[in-house]
């Protein structure tokens, strides 16, 4: 057989069994009873778009189902109810249910309700041991496929840690992490946020208010930790950024008394902008700044890391937004479309860019206002001309 004999009888297979599996659908969801009489062929083929040849193999493999049965001169009927199909169960399992993570989940439960899915939560409380005793009981609890985020910060040799997910027995699509050093032909499939993009974009928006001398207040060993750090390196290095080595520091947690410390180092050593790792480390910035008599923005902006809870601060924080439900929503689908495809389905690596969402923290709202202001006057000022 040639090659294209080979595609057309291919493609002619896969028409037949989407019909086929048409029918089944109608026959479950419209309520046709056993005894019920299709529709004749010719309406099928109308109905699903393609030829009576197409019809035809279709009903074949359903009367070989004991679907269907041909009554000669009559038509075709129902002769029993296909198995109603098992709902798909995504197992989710993040490092934490409190911080980021609520909205990754609220767009995994958008997307798997609105593909008939079910879903079941775990959470690995940011421990190694615990993340591999969660996987385990996803499994045993029979989902389908697995959206994880792992611990790959705490892992000794992150790559061997993803590799090792190769011999899990369903599929999986990784969320906010990534191979660290893959293989050419690494199969793993992600759905992550441009860090590096949105740090870059934060930095260059301070730089445009007029910043040379600009902080960071960052954070060690959680998952961006590296990432945030990366892309504060690159940002600063390429806008011209005037370095003070002390005023980049990284704590795993961050105490009060320390981030007190820290707005002391940045009235001292003239530091005119901060970008902070976390919204909650940079809320607190923001109070310690004023106690020590520094004025927000004019003697200190501040930009954060993350939406959580950036809006509610005094003032209200700038921040970078990662787009965490769309993350959450794109890999439910991604995994959804790998359980219904099989293992033949091509990997699937998406990144995602993080908005800028301008507020008081940093000065440029009231800027933005007034620049509105000016184009207001401008424009009355031509109109009464």
């Amino acid at each position: 057989m040639t090659a294209s004999k080979e595609q057309n009888s291919f493609s002619k297979g896969m028409k037949s069994r989407f019909v086929a599996e048409g029918i089944r659908q109608r026959i479950s969801e419209e309520g046709w009873a056993v005894g019920a009489k299709l529709p004749t062929e010719p309406e099928l083929a109308a109905s699903f778009a393609v030829g009576l040849n197409t019809v035809r193999r279709a009903v074949g493999d359903l009367v070989d189902e004991g679907i269907v049965v041909r009554r000669q001169g009559s038509g075709t009927y129902v002769a029993s109810l296909p198995p109603t199909p098992r709902r798909k169960l995504l197992g989710v399992l993040v490092p934490s249910t409190s911080y980021y993570y609520p909205r990754v989940i609220e767009g995994i439960e958008r997307a798997a309700t609105a593909a008939g899915a079910g879903v079941i939560l775990a959470s690995s409380e940011n421990r190694l041991s615990l993340e591999l005793e969660q996987t385990r009981r996803l499994i045993d609890n029979g989902v389908d496929g697995l959206v994880l985020v792992p611990n790959l910060n705490l892992a000794d040799d992150p790559q061997a840690h993803v590799d090792a997910l190769r011999r899990l027995p369903v599929p999986y699509v990784l969320v906010e992490r990534r191979p660290p050093a893959p293989a050419l032909d690494d199969p793993t499939s992600y759905v992550v946020t441009h860090h590096v993009g949105g740090v870059f974009a934060a930095v260059r928006h301070l730089v445009g208010l007029g910043h040379t001398r600009i902080g960071y207040l960052g954070r060690l060993r959680t998952g961006t930790a590296a990432v945030i750090t990366e892309g504060y390196a690159l940002a600063t290095a390429a806008l011209g950024v005037e370095a003070v080595p002390e005023a980049v520091v990284q704590h795993v947690e961050w105490t009060s008394e320390e981030i007190h410390d820290y707005a002391a180092l940045c009235r001292q050593r003239r530091i005119t902008a901060v970008f902070c790792h976390g919204d909650r480390d940079a809320a607190m910035l923001l109070g310690h700044a004023r106690r020590l008599g520094m004025r927000v923005p004019q003697d200190l902006a501040v930009v954060a890391y993350d939406d959580d809870v950036a809006e509610f601060g005094d003032p209200a924080l700038t921040a970078v937004a990662p787009p965490k439900a769309e993350i959450g929503a794109l890999a439910a689908e991604f995994l959804l479309q790998r359980i219904a495809e099989g293992p033949d389905k091509p990997a699937r690596r998406v990144e995602l860019q993080p908005r800028l969402v301008i507020r008081a923290s940093c000065g440029g709202a009231a800027a933005d206002a007034r620049e509105r202001g000016r184009a207001g006057s401008a424009r009355s000022a031509t109109a009464t001309a």
